[in-house]
């Protein structure tokens, strides 16, 4: 898939990710959509996968960390062909397999069940390791939040793979800079989050453009190649991306849209579908 269908396929999962949000009328807008495209390059390019069999042993292994940004993953999922784009709409209600948060038992495709901050990456770590001892060659992948960072979890686990020399793992921060309750900066500084990754043995790729699939490719390949310790990409991102009014607004991390923000939260992305098909 050339970088032109990956903005496509990208602007499409946005477009499932707002009406999934709408339907619900609750869920986690804002990091959904500054994740997209890095769950784009990876469900479309990176990963070893089959839609067809979601448990596939030989697959490669994603944890979504900072399970709040569901929408993105399941709209990904969606477009991939794990389960119908139609079932979107059900997001969050009773009865429907779309839960609040990531479920492995019931949802095709999803690999850890995760909900609470800081505890997806020790789960990523531990499918790591196992790879390791079981001699098997797929690699394990986790997207964490930069809020996430600030759970001392996380830095257990990063001290472990570390120290297990773990170079089938990489960690992914979505480094939108905003958190619920306002700038990380303000709320508890994780910064600079690629000094600390550095200082628990992981190679660093440090300042990535969430949404340039050319500086996706040149890090994921870049971490691919890297022999001997586990690979950290710090992506900066766009909170809210795609959407105008949401775009860098901390207010927008979990809260769905109303019918007319809806309205204009689609013709934004309309708009950008149209001017990609003019390419």
């Amino acid at each position: 898939m050339n970088t032109l269908e990956l903005q496509k396929t990208a602007n499409e999962i946005r477009k499932g990710i707002v009406t999934a949000v709408h339907s619900a009328k609750s869920g986690h807008p804002g990091g959904s959509l500054s994740a997209a495209d890095i769950f784009t390059y990876l469900y479309f390019v990176e990963l070893h996968i089959d839609p067809k069999n979601p448990k596939w042993a030989g697959r490669d292994r994603f944890v979504l960390s900072k399970g709040h940004v569901a929408p993105g993953l399941y709209a990904t999922l969606a477009q991939r062909g794990y389960f119908p784009k139609e079932d979107l709409v059900t997001l969050r209600h009773v009865g429907s397999y779309l839960q609040g948060h990531p479920d492995m038992k019931h949802i095709p495709g999803v690999d850890m069940s995760s909900g609470s901050l800081g505890q997806g990456v020790s789960a990523a770590v531990g499918m790591a390791l196992a790879a390791k001892l079981s001699q098997d060659s797929y690699r394990v992948y986790t997207l964490l939040g930069d809020g996430e960072i600030q759970e001392g979890q996380v830095w257990e686990a990063a001290m472990f793979a570390g120290a297990r020399k773990l170079d089938n793992l990489v960690v992914i921060v979505d480094n939108n800079g905003l958190q619920i309750d306002g700038d990380i900066a303000d709320v508890c500084s994780p910064y600079p989050i690629d000094k600390k990754f550095e200082a628990f043995n992981f190679h660093v790729i440090a300042d990535v453009d969430a949404h340039d699939f050319d500086a996706l490719a040149a890090a994921f390949d870049e971490a691919r190649r890297t022999k001997g310790m586990p690979t950290a990409i710090i992506a900066r991102s766009i909170k809210g991306k795609g959407v105008s009014f949401m775009e860098n607004q901390a207010g927008w991390h979990g809260t769905a849209p109303n019918d007319e923000q809806y309205k204009i939260a689609m013709e934004d992305l309309e708009r950008i579908g149209a001017a990609l098909c003019q390419k």
